[in-house]
């Protein structure tokens, strides 16, 4: 003979529903509590430099304690390392929009990775000074190799991939290599460059001595830029 369902258990469902909400809460402060970490750690080194970070200063900056940043991060160079993935994952969310949006040329996503590195700058200007400090000191370079480098790569091989489908389409004989090299340098000297005189107005050097090399490879493809 068939056997009778289960009765409902309605109190039971219930708990489950609580203890699942508590857990997301939970989730949802220990997310914020590390976004604040992240934050007060790029602050301090845009302002400071990385001998101005210690636990115990971050912990200060969020009003907490250090055994909550401690208890995140566990040390500083597992926190530099969140920081550094941080900042790689947000340009790479400006440059899936900028770049890669849909719709664009060739040459109008080329044009696009110029201005995607100068609006990130001039967004985030805390952002690029750790970026670079980071970069520039010994302490952090390792870190910051293993984890920006692979990145900064796939950047350089996009933009040399389409500087090739711009030389392919118009013709022409063009060392992209060495012109995705120097846009490439363009982009990591502007960089340090603004980080190192934050007194100066922002500039369009940026963009206007990459469109110069752009327009000296392909002066019809990029005459209208």
């Amino acid at each position: 003979m068939p056997q009778d369902s289960a009765p409902d258990r309605p109190e039971e469902d219930a708990r489950r529903l609580t203890k699942a909400g508590r857990a997301d809460r939970r989730h949802l402060r220990g997310q914020a509590s590390l976004q604040r970490i992240i934050d007060a750690t790029i602050a301090t080194i845009a302002e400071e430099g990385l001998p101005g970070v210690t636990m115990q200063r971050i912990a200060r900056r969020i009003a907490s304690s250090n055994a909550l940043v401690v208890f995140h991060f566990g040390n500083k160079d597992q926190l530099f390392r969140a920081v550094i993935e941080y900042l790689n994952d947000q340009f790479a969310r400006h440059w899936e929009t900028h770049v890669r949006a849909p719709g664009l040329t060739t040459p109008e996503r080329l044009v696009a990775a110029l201005d995607c590195a100068r609006s990130f700058s001039r967004l985030h200007p805390d952002w690029v000074a750790a970026w670079v400090i980071f970069a520039s000191d010994r302490q952090t370079m390792l870190i910051d190799h293993s984890i920006s480098l692979p990145s900064d790569r796939a950047y350089l091989d996009e933009v040399r991939t389409m500087l090739a489908e711009v030389a392919a389409a118009g013709g022409r004989v063009v060392d992209v290599d060495s012109l995705a090299e120097g846009l490439n340098y363009l982009v990591q000297g502007a960089w340090y460059w603004d980080t190192v005189n934050l007194d100066r107005p922002p500039s369009d050097a940026l963009r206007k001595t990459g469109l110069s090399l752009l327009r000296q490879a392909f002066p019809q493809e990029f005459a209208g830029f």
